[in-house]
């Protein structure tokens, strides 16, 4: 926009509004038009006064090639009008070839380009002084390569000896490569029309052809779909592996504390073995070292219901210990033994 608004001083209606047509009679120049040179129009012209060029041509199945010839065009000088002349089917099939767009398609595509001021319908093949003269061009644009046709080795020969400006053609695009294509993959295209709705008479399909290609297209879906399912199925085990590698780490984490909570607490030094050993110290204290009375603890009074404390037995009594009896008769013995001490104390 910013090269265009730089070039074009003033805004063209051609950028928001399509581009008019030409009249049939003669140009709407009110300026006197007066035969400028190349030096004069790059220098600029008044805006009342600006430089008409005039491109042609077939302009079948409009694509960007055509707009970078239409751009350089109309960027040849400060101030230029661009005409563009479109040739009728009449003509294009006479001279080149059988046409995709008809001629009102074509017209329609041109006015729609943001660099074309004014579409010329049924423009003539060869270009003629009356013609220049009738519309008042300064300079003819196109290509300079040879365009033989007609019976002519270059039907622009005769311009370019005075009001020739060449353009440059874009490699790698044109109306007969995008003809070549669908030309060279015809099964595919046919196939793609057919499943969105087109039948056989309009794409001008055999029976069996067009059975062979819904065939085909069922073949198609069915791969699309195991493709999906193959894809759904890597993202599922790539989501799983994801998962599981989660896990394995919370676990192995989980592992580690388990383990080094257990040897902090059972280990060589851990925890519990100082417990049991505190433990078995106390016990083993006590086994050995029984707490007794205190000394000094203070003597108890017999009360007078309670009766005195059994005499003391005989020293004797204290050093025999008599043995549990290993039968009736030992059990015996040691009972008459025991009456026999006491007849004798008395």
């Amino acid at each position: 926009m910013e090269e265009l608004e730089h070039t074009c001083p003033h805004p063209r209606t051609t950028l928001t509004k399509p581009a008019i047509f030409a009249r049939e009679s003669s140009c709407d120049c009110r300026a006197p038009h007066e035969k400028l040179t190349i030096a004069q129009a790059r220098r600029g012209t008044p805006v009342d006064r600006p430089v008409r060029v005039y491109a042609d041509g077939i302009f079948d199945l409009f694509h960007s090639g055509h707009a970078r010839a239409l751009m350089q065009a109309k960027n040849l000088f400060p101030n230029t009008y661009l005409i563009v002349g479109v040739c009728s089917d009449e003509l294009t099939h006479k001279f080149k070839g059988f046409t995709v767009m008809t001629e009102f398609e074509r017209y329609e595509a041109l006015r729609h380009c943001r660099y074309v001021d004014e579409v010329l319908r049924d423009a003539p093949w060869t270009l003629t002084p009356e013609f220049l003269e009738k519309h008042k061009i300064d300079f003819v644009a196109h290509d300079d390569i040879p365009y033989s046709s007609a019976g002519s080795e270059d039907v622009y020969k005769h311009i370019k000896e005075g009001m020739f400006v060449p353009t440059q053609r874009t490699e790698g695009i044109s109306t007969s490569d995008l003809i070549t294509r669908i030309v060279r993959d015809y099964d595919v295209y046919a196939r793609r029309n057919l499943q969105r709705g087109y039948t056989a008479k309009e794409l001008n399909v055999s029976y069996i052809n067009e059975k062979k290609y819904r065939l085909q297209n069922q073949v198609d879906r069915m791969k699309e779909k195991v493709r999906t399912v193959e894809e759904k199925s890597k993202h599922f085990v790539y989501r799983v592996e994801e998962k599981s590698a989660d896990l394995i780490q919370k676990w192995e984490e989980k592992s580690r504390e388990f383990i080094g909570n257990f040897l902090e607490l059972f280990g060589p030094d851990g925890t519990w073995k100082q417990v049991f050993q505190e433990r078995s110290g106390r016990m083993l204290s006590y086994a050995l070292s029984p707490r007794g009375s205190p000394c000094n603890s203070p003597p108890r009074e017999l009360s007078p219901q309670r009766s005195p404390s059994p005499p003391c037995l005989p020293a004797r009594w204290h050093n025999a210990r008599p043995s549990p009896p290993n039968s009736p008769k030992g059990a015996s013995a040691s009972i008459s033994s025991m009456s026999e001490g006491d007849e004798d104390e008395k």
